[in-house]
């Protein structure tokens, strides 16, 4: 199924290519087309680090993980945008397999409720599996925001990380889980957000599950964001330059749910946006319901690590001026793409729906991508 996306994208940026060309001129080179927004900043900050000569210090902004493993890949990949390619790639294969896994615990687990019950059907565990599995990737690839999985953005590679992370904790390998959400840590600040919902799975964990003289592990994915902290006050002087470079680059200072809401409420129907940008607050809109709903559904199920990883994400992200790129934070939400998955395995109608509904927005998401316009 992910191999099978990987294609449509493709054709894709093919058909964006041609469908803007413009005075009989050819289009411009493929790989130009990936060379947007966050994606040239991360070859900046690869190529010449944070602090380098005419280097802007907004791109602190910006955690060292994702041009790390970009410098490395360019070593082979000679082409910057063509390495961050294929960083996104190989880090969405990873993240795609372990989020089937975490699809077929979930509906396994699922399967076992209903057995006791006297409500399970007669699909063989396996097979449920396997389709849980198969939803949950056809799901993610086809998210509004799944054009970010491809391009040279952080995504990919954090869920490489944050995926296989919690498929770990909740096979009690607690080593392995930490390990990998420091890796997640070193990518994105969602990583602390990671290592809280970690820390909430191994205190609500019976004995059968951990030890308590594993605790210390659990300070493991908080170091390479506070080792980050500490090498911009070297450098900076200034304690709270992450923060400080997000309110000058991006406009992202505190601001109450209430107020962020109005204001991209106002960007998104009040005329003052050009159409495609309105069309973009209007999906962070319907992105931060989604999450609302996802933490609520989440706390019914009193599956609280997940929802304090969900809850906490929403919470940074609409606790700023105005919304912005919830629907590429929505990626990173393994337990909405595993619920779906599981619903859609007992309700074929969802998957029905889904594609036909949600498969649209991300192509729109897509070609706006690719054509050089902001899409969040």
């Amino acid at each position: 199924m992910w191999a099978a996306s990987r294609l449509g994208v493709l054709v894709l940026a093919w058909l964006a290519a041609w469908l803007f060309s413009t005075n009989h001129d050819p289009p411009i080179r493929w790989l130009d087309r990936w060379n947007r927004w966050d994606a040239g900043i991360f070859v900046g900050i690869a190529r010449d680090g944070y602090f380098g000569a005419g280097t802007d210090p907004t791109h602190v902004a910006f955690f060292p993980g994702f041009p790390m493993v970009l410098g490395a890949v360019h070593v082979v990949a000679r082409d910057w945008m063509a390495a961050g390619l294929l960083v996104s790639l190989a880090a969405g294969t990873v993240a795609v397999v372990a989020l089937g896994r975490l699809a077929g615990l979930e509906r396994l687990g699922d399967e076992a409720a209903e057995a006791e019950s006297g409500t399970s059907d007669e699909i063989g565990g396996h097979r449920v599996a396997g389709s849980a599995a198969a939803n949950a990737a056809l799901f993610f690839a086809l998210a509004p925001a799944a054009v970010f999985l491809a391009a040279g953005y952080s995504e990919s590679l954090f869920a490489a990380f944050a995926f296989p992370a919690w498929y770990a904790a909740r096979r009690d390998r607690w080593l392995a889980a930490v390990l990998l959400a420091a890796g997640a840590s070193c990518v994105r600040v969602n990583g602390l957000f990671l290592a809280a919902a970690l820390a909430l799975e191994f205190l609500l964990a019976g004995r059968a599950r951990r030890s308590w003289r594993q605790l210390p592990l659990l300070v493991v994915p908080a170091l390479p964001a506070l080792g980050y902290v500490l090498y911009l006050h070297h450098r900076t002087g200034d304690w709270l330059a992450w923060q400080h470079a997000q309110a000058a680059g991006w406009f992202r200072t505190f601001s109450d749910p209430r107020t962020a809401w109005n204001a991209t409420w106002g960007a998104a129907f009040g005329g003052t946006q050009d159409g495609h940008t309105a069309l973009v607050f209007q999906l962070e809109l319907v992105a931060v319901v989604v999450g609302v709903a996802l933490t609520l559904w989440l706390l019914a199920r009193r599956r609280w690590p997940e929802a304090l990883y969900v809850g906490l994400s929403l919470l940074a992200l609409s606790t700023t001026t105005w919304f912005m790129s919830v629907p590429r934070a929505m990626l990173l939400w393994w337990p909405l793409w595993t619920a779906l998955a599981t619903w859609a395995v007992r309700r074929p109608v969802v998957r029905t729906v889904y594609v036909s509904c949600v498969g649209p927005v991300m192509v729109g998401v897509a070609v706006l991508f690719l054509s050089g316009q902001w899409a969040g």
